[in-house]
């Protein structure tokens, strides 16, 4: 018949039970270490900002139990300091004594946990007047329009500023406010978009009024139309005859479908300076229109020049 060489099931309880006891008697015990604890600051006065990121942690000597010194390690909550009374260093660097918190830190740690030393004497905080500036919206729209539609008139950004605050090191970095892109295609009817702003990310103390603003056009169908328009010559001296080989010159244009009717040849008068012709030695005229309706969506002449002969 074998033995049995385990070890016994007995055995085995027994020290589990014995190193529990130990762990219970040994976490009991008062013992002295340093911790290193989240904190956060409250009460910054309303016309400052933090322009750096403060200091998050702190290290402090405590003596406790071995239970709440492994709680105040692992489960301790950020102890708050309130940062209304400031001590000013130079420009925008200010301090608070730790010393002065003392009474506030041991308020926040557990029960049974007594703070013995803060083992820095300042802590920092990089902060900057509060300043406020309107800044122009920039849209980035790219639209792709049906065939035979356009614009009828500029696309509107509402509102087309935005207030921005922040530390007046950090706003005097911005010129403008960019808008996420937008793009839209095949578009034959008035379109209007909610854009959120882009906020800068190395910028993280600057606030913003509003975070998003309204993008919209009105869009039309348009067509093409043409005249044919006298053209006026200016400057001519009076003893030289001038003729032209044409009289008229063709207008086409470009108008929205709803203001095509506006017009007639009276919306357009077109002339030529022979004063300018003469001054750049050129043998043609070249006509300008001086009149036409501010509607319209693109306008160009037929022909560009106008040869001319003079009899004197």
């Amino acid at each position: 018949m074998k033995k049995n060489k385990g070890v016994s099931k007995s055995f085995i309880g027994f020290l589990c039970v014995s190193i529990l006891i130990w762990v219970l008697i040994t976490l009991s015990k008062e013992y002295a270490t340093s911790v290193i604890l989240p904190i956060e600051y409250e009460n910054i006065p309303q016309n400052m900002l933090l322009q750096k990121e403060p200091l998050k942690e702190l290290e402090v000597n405590i003596k406790a139990s071995g239970f709440k010194i492994a709680l105040t390690k692992f489960k301790q909550k950020k102890i708050v300091l309130d940062a209304s009374s400031l001590n000013k260093k130079k420009k925008s660097t200010y301090y608070i004594l730790t010393r002065n918190y003392k009474t506030a830190i041991q308020k926040q740690l557990s029960i049974g946990v007594k703070l013995q030393q803060i083992n820095k004497d300042s802590l920092f905080l990089n902060l900057g007047s509060l300043q406020s500036k309107k800044l122009p919206v920039t849209a980035d729209v790219k639209v792709n329009y049906h065939v035979g539609y356009d614009l009828s008139s500029s696309i509107q950004i509402k509102p087309d500023s935005i207030l921005v605050s922040g530390p007046n090191d950090q706003i005097d970095m911005l010129n403008s406010i960019q808008l996420q892109p937008i793009e839209l295609r095949d578009v034959k009817e008035d379109f209007s978009s909610q854009i959120s702003i882009i906020k800068p990310t190395k910028l993280k103390n600057i606030r913003f009024d509003l975070e998003k603003v309204t993008v919209s056009g009105k869009v039309e169908k348009f067509t093409e139309g043409s005249f044919l328009i006298d053209v006026e010559i200016l400057n001519v001296p009076e003893n030289i005859t001038l003729n032209t080989l044409i009289k008229k010159v063709e207008v086409v244009f470009v108008v929205a479908l709803s203001n095509f009717n506006k017009i007639d040849e009276d919306s357009f008068k077109v002339k030529c300076d022979y004063k300018t012709a003469k001054n750049n030695n050129l043998n043609y005229l070249i006509p300008k229109i001086v009149k036409k309706p501010s509607f319209l969506k693109s306008v160009k002449l037929i022909p560009n020049k106008i040869d001319f002969l003079i009899q004197k």
